[in-house]
């Protein structure tokens, strides 16, 4: 018998002082069976961050053809190709040619992936953009994970405060670049 998806169901307030973006939203999230708790929450917190007129999960978390999260324009074509964890050169050289801007948020120690990532032929790789979570904070989301679940999410000079159940969780976002992989 073949494992279902648990539906998730999230309020999330959120106010994104650096990005002057406020808003209240509610989420239905499907966490796939083969998704870690660690992976769901990063795609939560990336979406939070990149919340935008137009912005989406794909139909899968496996789909090769479709961004993780996307902004499409009123034509429905990719403005911003979302990543989590650690694509693969592949994946961000395809994404940068089908979007003209990328992001990859990675809930992982990033430096081994970088290394992986240096050299390999990735269209205009130091324009994409790479935010590592702090895994403290998404540990600790993940501790709390509930199927119906309120979230405030606050970002203010590139430290994410998040209030879940009266408690405040607190994490760093790391900007990183790719370097000198461009091709």
């Amino acid at each position: 018998m073949a494992l279902t998806s648990t539906m998730y169901v999230l309020a999330v307030n959120l106010s994104h002082v650096d990005r002057h973006v406020y808003e209240s939203f509610e989420l239905r999230m499907a966490m796939h069976p083969s998704e870690s708790p660690e992976y769901f929450v990063a795609r939560l917190l990336a979406y939070c961050l990149e919340y935008a007129e137009g912005i989406g999960f794909s139909k899968g978390v496996s789909d090769p053809d479709e961004p993780t999260v996307s902004v499409r324009d009123l034509t429905g074509s990719i403005t911003t190709w979302i990543e989590i964890g650690a694509p693969d050169a592949a994946r961000l050289h395809k994404a940068s040619k089908a979007a003209p801007r990328v992001a990859v948020y990675t809930h992982k120690e990033p430096t081994r992936w970088l290394e992986q990532l240096a050299g390999q032929r990735i269209h205009k790789a130091d324009q994409i953009e790479i935010v590592a979570l702090d895994r403290d904070l998404i540990d600790e989301l993940v501790e709390r994970l509930d199927r119906r679940i309120a979230l405030d999410v606050s970002v203010t000079d590139g430290t994410m405060y998040v209030t879940v159940g009266g408690a405040v969780l607190t994490g760093e976002l790391t900007r990183l670049g790719l370097g000198s992989g461009a091709a």
